[in-house]
């Protein structure tokens, strides 16, 4: 499951981008990546580990909503 969100607002100079995707490891256990920031740029990464992929699809989807309220769109 994958997730690309991006927030623009030219009159604030805001161009961003937030990725989501969840990925099995070599362990059994499923991560959560995130990667964030300005759009043209590197950006930030940060991996999330859950138990099961399910836990990992729900918290995709919470960070999903939460984005999209404050202005992200789906890509």
């Amino acid at each position: 499951m994958k997730a690309h969100l991006e927030k623009h607002d030219p009159e604030k100079n805001i161009a961003r981008y937030y990725r989501m995707s969840v990925l099995p490891n070599l362990f059994g256990e499923w991560t959560l990546r995130r990667e964030w920031g300005r759009i043209g740029r590197g950006g930030q990464t940060r991996m999330d580990l859950f138990r099961n992929q399910a836990e990992a699809e729900s918290a995709l989807e919470t960070l999903s909503d939460a984005k999209r309220k404050r202005d992200y769109v789906k890509v």
